[in-house]
């Protein structure tokens, strides 16, 4: 497919899409009632789905998690506003407090004023950012699927939303980011799985204030943590994972973080489970499971245990022994997910190969990381890297043993 056939693409989904059904559901008042087991939606079977279809035809669920226990391998990507700065503000390395290299929490450990961070949206343009190359990498990986930070803290989103204008779509890039990689996963028979944050927020007025950076002075963005309405925060998300799974077609899994905001509530309202009410956690699974019955969900470790699977970052904690299927996230480069231009460390090909294989022997599939540029091209090294896993996949076989 040439440039300019893909450019027509990127402009065809961008004025197709639409938003469907997320003005119903901008709060939560009551809870929503349990999803049933369902039928399989209309529309076929999804393609990543196509050796499932007999399962798929009478329980579309268990046919997602049959396919999920076989993946194996997948790419994970962090693109946003922060893959702009490349670990740097106004040209100085941002760390933790304690040391570290940072990235995609820049805003967080930098400081940075809400406003003085949203103006990266005049430069986010991700001329380079081509769904086809990046799942044509995932293909040459031999992975299965591909997770997009559909939005990340900093809540800047990379779909066509109605609940903020802080998006792609409405920047200079003009783009749908989301939608072209939901068409070319489609095409290429790739699962599509789409990360987002829930309940960690730097933008928001009513996000939950423990989320918010350590600001010496008041943004005005904010309202004041008195006033702050949680269900308001709740209807914003719950509409936006309705956009999410009503404008691009069957999608694999809907994948949230932010487990440190919702532990911190319960320990502060003395339980977990009362932290999980008040985030209405519940509701929200069995909505997103209503919309798409086949999508999974997972939620980092694990919240509430009713999760389709586990997703530790770097190594399993000893979840293999849940029973539940199984992911380990971690990254090609040394700590950063997002672009960091400061450290250039990453993992050489042997040490991948032996993640890979760790993650194979206690039966989980490895979700692999790369962070595009700003302009949203892949590192060369870490393209490279890619394409050197699928090869020794294609030669050796897959390392480990479950």
């Amino acid at each position: 497919m040439s440039r300019t056939d893909r450019m027509s693409r990127r402009r065809f989904l961008a004025s197709a899409a639409g938003a469907a059904g997320a003005g119903a559901l901008a709060s939560l008042a009551g809870p929503l009632a349990a999803a049933a087991p369902a039928a399989a939606p209309a529309g076929g079977v999804p393609t990543y789905l196509k050796d499932y279809a007999g399962l798929y035809a009478t329980d579309p669920h268990a046919a997602a998690l049959a396919w999920f226990r076989n993946a194996k391998f997948g790419l994970f990507i962090h693109y946003g506003l922060y893959s702009l700065c490349g670990g740097e503000w106004k040209g100085k390395p941002v760390s933790k407090r304690g040391g570290g290299e940072v990235a995609e929490w820049i805003q967080f450990h930098g400081l940075i004023p809400v406003a003085e961070y949203a103006r990266l949206k005049d430069r986010f343009t991700a001329e380079k950012f081509d769904a086809d190359v990046v799942t044509d990498l995932a293909l040459a990986a031999e992975m299965k699927y591909v997770n997009l930070t559909t939005r990340h803290h900093d809540s800047f989103c990379l779909f066509r939303t109605k609940e903020t204008d802080f998006n792609s779509v409405t920047g200079p890039a003009q783009r749908d980011l989301v939608g072209e990689l939901a068409d070319a996963c489609r095409r290429k028979g790739l699962a599509l799985f789409l990360y987002y944050s829930h309940g960690r927020d730097w933008r928001h007025p009513h996000c939950p204030p423990p989320s918010r950076p350590k600001y010496p002075n008041p943004q005005p963005e904010y309202v004041a943590d008195d006033q702050v309405d949680l269900d308001r925060y709740l209807g914003f998300m719950t509409a936006q994972v309705t956009e999410l799974l009503t404008q691009y077609g069957p999608v694999a899994g809907i994948w949230l973080d932010g487990l440190g905001i919702i532990n911190g509530y319960g320990k502060r309202l003395g339980g977990i489970e009362k932290a999980i009410d008040l985030f209405k956690v519940h509701d929200l699974y069995a909505h997103i499971r209503r919309l798409q019955p086949n999508c999974l969900i997972a939620y980092k470790n694990g919240l509430t245990g009713t999760e389709d699977f586990n997703t530790p970052e770097r190594q399993s904690f000893g979840l293999e022994k849940t029973g539940k299927p199984l992911e380990i996230n971690t990254t090609i480069q040394a700590h950063s997910w997002g672009y960091n231009k400061v450290s250039t460390a990453r993992k050489s090909l042997d040490e991948l190969w032996e993640t890979l294989a760790t993650a194979r022997k206690v039966g989980a599939n490895l979700l692999l990381n790369t962070g595009p540029m700003g302009d949203g091209s892949i590192v060369p090294e870490e393209a490279e890297r890619l394409r050197a896993m699928g090869k020794r996949i294609r030669d050796q076989g897959w390392p480990g043993a479950a």
